[in-house]
């Protein structure tokens, strides 16, 4: 078999204190400019023409494992690509179809066997250009540190010379390219290093400053870049987890944009000067059950608890249509999409049912269901940096109220430590279940016994032998066939109740173009975002 990819590249004011606290906690003015308000900044470097661009974004933080920049750190690629500090070998367009970057292309000689055709023209802001050597030393070091990339990519050697990079990998992995075009693929200069903080040099159009974990960074363009000319000079990113907060700066235009915006804020910008860009990304919001807890064993539990989580009530009312019901992983717009599977329908007298069945009922009339003396709690663990998780715990808590069942809502941070503890029944959280346009990522993530994710020890005989299949499958249609039936073995064993899919939505201020949101959730700081 060979196969080859060729194609040309082608509310009121917020204070000035709490912004200079931003600032002085996130980045670095720019060279010989003293600190100062972001409105005084600004004013000053408008005068002398230079543009500065103030973005307002709830992700970068150590609770989504984005503590920094370096890819080859948790999720930190996320960071690393979406604030145009780094790219990799491939991107996706907006239909998600895969399509070159810093390659100009691939060759699938072989099951085994990809060689890669490098861009010409690439040099890393380190000023080292970009040749196949240095793609070889970035990935070296990728699986050497990285967990998850090493177990997708399953690399045995990878040889450089010139511009051409040809990966061999212990066995077949059909979705290695769309694999190596996840975050954690950003290319970077190992010969430059990684600093204490984080910081690489990457090849994208800016590059970071300073990097401060939970506040922010500093960006200035990058003078150099390969795909055109950068068009702002310093950017500033700043975390800011309180929505009411990002809210009132955008609105006396203390931020230019804002990624994360709560969804009742949203109308408040929905005019001009203000630009709206939104898109349906399969960013999934749902819940993980927890096989050591004893009543979660039973399946009748757990489907009667998929039974009762309202996913409709959840998506057009608490998110106010800013999500669409889920049935599994994916949404129904992608070609393995979830149109055709049957996950558990709202039906509380059902729920009833199946809890009576498995022996849970309310012997006492305190309203809760009860067996042996032990009333039915669970403890529903979640985090409150994305805004959907905290309003699904509180559908989730009245509806299963409903049916008898207690749900101890546990919103935190530090979430990470309940689950490494034990000290939980069901985890929901939010996941990009296809960033790489591929079908495969969900379940080799959290659903097999080797799943890094796989946080409540889910097995299924069926569903490791499909992936079995999966992992050596290369028709796209077959691919997405077996995705349909991996999809429908987990809602059978409903292991995992998936509630919603994220309709993504980047706010803009007066005078800003290029911000533009995208299906997979990575790029938003672009060559082409500006500020007129």
């Amino acid at each position: 078999m060979k196969r080859s990819y060729m194609r040309k590249t082608g509310a009121s004011i917020l204070t000035s204190a709490m912004i200079l606290g931003l600032l002085t906690g996130c980045g670095q003015t720019p060279a010989g400019k003293d600190s100062a308000s972001n409105k005084n900044m600004t004013e000053e470097t408008a005068s002398e023409g230079e543009k500065v661009f103030y973005y307002g974004d709830t992700t970068f933080n150590a609770e989504n494992d984005e503590a920094d920049v370096n890819p080859h750190n948790g999720y930190a690629g996320w960071a690393c690509i979406r604030y145009g500090v780094g790219e990799t070998l491939f991107k996706y367009s907006d239909s998600m179809e895969l399509e070159p970057w810093l390659a100009a292309g691939y060759e699938n000689v072989d099951e085994t066997t990809w060689v890669i055709t490098l861009q010409d023209n690439v040099n890393f802001t380190s000023g080292r250009k970009m040749d196949a050597q240095a793609v070889k030393e970035c990935l070296d070091d990728l699986i050497a540190v990285h967990e998850r990339a090493a177990g997708d990519l399953k690399v045995k050697e990878i040889t450089a010379e010139g511009q051409t990079l040809t990966i061999t990998t212990t066995e077949p992995v059909p979705a290695l390219m769309n694999y190596l075009s996840d975050p954690y693929g950003c290319i970077i200069d190992m010969e430059a290093g990684i600093t204490e903080d984080g910081n690489v040099s990457g090849t994208g159009p800016y590059m970071a400053t300073k990097v401060e974990t939970d506040k922010g960074l500093t960006l200035v363009k990058n003078e150099d870049y390969w795909n055109g000319t950068p068009k702002l000079d310093t950017i500033y990113v700043q975390t800011i987890t309180d929505g009411d907060t990002m809210t009132m700066a955008l609105q006396s235009g203390e931020l230019d944009a804002a990624y994360g915006l709560p969804y009742a804020s949203l109308p408040l910008f929905s005019a001009d000067p203000y630009t709206i860009s939104s898109c349906e990304t399969s960013r999934s919001f749902f819940a993980q059950m927890n096989y050591a807890t004893e009543s979660l064993q039973d399946d009748k539990v757990r489907e009667a608890i998929a039974s009762a989580i309202d996913k409709e009530n959840f998506t057009k009312v608490l998110l106010d249509g800013n999500g669409t019901a889920a049935g599994g992983p994916y949404p129904e717009s992608f070609s393995f999409g979830d149109a055709t599977v049957t996950d558990k329908e709202y039906d509380l007298e059902a729920a009833k049912a199946l809890l009576g069945e498995a022996g849970w009922t309310d012997s006492d009339g305190d309203g809760y269901v009860d067996k042996d003396g032990e009333k039915l709690t669970i403890r529903w663990v979640t985090y409150p940096s994305r805004q959907e998780l905290p309003l699904l715990a509180e559908s989730v808590q009245a509806t299963m109220k409903d049916i008898g069942i207690d749900i101890q809502v546990n919103s935190t941070a530090s979430y990470q430590d309940y689950l490494d503890s034990g000290d939980w029944d069901i985890f929901a959280g939010a996941f990009v279940s296809a960033p790489t346009g591929d079908p495969e990522y969900f379940f080799t993530t959290h659903c097999l016994d080797a799943s890094s994710k796989n946080r409540g020890g889910y097995h299924s005989d069926k569903l490791e032998e499909l992936e079995k299949q999966m992992a050596s499958t290369f028709d796209a249609e077959e691919r997405a066939k077996l995705a349909t039936q991996m999809t429908q073995t987990i809602l059978d064993d409903h292991s995992f109740v998936f509630a919603s899919h994220l309709k993504m939505s980047i706010v803009s201020g007066e005078g800003v173009t290029g911000l533009v949101a995208h299906p997979s959730d990575y790029y938003e700081i672009t060559v082409d975002l500006d500020k007129n």
